[in-house]
């Protein structure tokens, strides 16, 4: 017996892209306060964020048809305020405005003012979670209904987010890009987060149920072992983090702000973005009902 996934490629992306622009306006508010001689990178920042929401949204209409037959059908979902997918289009709508908002008083050379950077952090956060949450309510699904996935969910959006951001400046403002030495710290430590928080989801699943261990066995030994070991792990997790390792920490202070660093850190940074893309392939794929039993 075959189980046919509940979502499809749309919605694995939309979660991706909801998350990564998420985390990038929480990069942008980062370098407005930590690193104020950092413009040009900010300003990336800001256009990542609502291109990336944005065209998450546009992938999810059409997977829900709305785009083509029932735009309205959207708007329905704000008249039950108890549901997670209402409580979704408000953040996600609230997102969208004040991303813009500040992505256009940037574009002017205009401040964006503190209090619109900490209102769209708020928010930024509440998307990410918003995106585990959503697959949360789904209770039949053991891998899914677990409270450590929204955390992990905002944890992999933050980390995704800033890899993005990171790899566009690499090669676009360099030299400002050698001097964000605190969000690069506060960077490398979010895989290494993310990688106890993965290995926590799968050992408490692994127990709640028989469609849990199954959920896991195809993950860590199964049909999605070669993803999972390989996308995930290897390249989302371990490889980033020995590399920003070793350029943190252990690579000659000479070489810090060569190109041949700024290669490396670009390696780091895709593989962050594939590892952000990967979990919710994996998450989203690999997960088994109980009434599939």
């Amino acid at each position: 017996m075959s189980f046919e996934p509940v979502w499809g490629a749309p919605i694995i992306w939309y979660l991706f892209l909801a998350g990564l622009g998420a985390g990038a306006f929480v990069t942008a508010a980062f370098l407005a306060w930590r690193h104020p001689d950092a413009p040009n990178m900010r300003r990336v920042a800001y256009v990542i964020a609502p291109i990336a929401v944005a065209v998450g949204l546009v992938l999810l209409m059409f997977d829900a048809e709305a785009g083509l037959h029932d735009p309205l059908r959207f708007a329905l979902l704000l008249s039950n305020g108890v549901s997670v997918m209402t409580w979704g289009v408000v953040f996600l709508s609230v997102f969208m405005v004040v991303s813009v908002v500040a992505l256009v008083l940037n574009v002017a050379k205009r401040k964006v003012p503190a209090w619109l950077n900490i209102a769209g952090v708020c928010v930024s956060v509440c998307v990410a979670v918003y995106t585990g949450a959503l697959l949360g309510v789904c209770r039949p699904f053991p891998l899914w209904n677990n409270a450590l996935l929204p955390v992990l969910f905002l944890v992999s959006a933050l980390s995704s987010g800033a890899a993005s951001v990171l790899l566009v400046s690499v090669f676009l403002h360099a030299e400002e890009f050698n001097r964000v030495g605190v969000l690069k710290k506060f960077h490398f430590c979010l895989p290494i987060i993310e990688l106890v928080l993965v290995a926590s989801l799968l050992f408490v699943t692994s127990y709640n149920s028989d469609a849990g261990w199954m959920s896991v066995a195809s993950l860590l030994a199964g049909s999605y072992a070669l993803p999972f070991w390989l996308g995930l792990v290897a390249v989302g997790l371990v490889l980033p983090t020995a590399l920003e390792t070793w350029l943190l920490f252990f690579s000659p202070k000479e070489f810090e702000e060569s190109r041949g660093a700024h290669y490396i850190s670009a390696a780091s940074d895709v593989g962050v973005v594939v590892g952000g893309f990967m979990l919710r392939f994996l998450v989203v794929s690999a997960a088994l009902p109980i009434l599939f039993l």
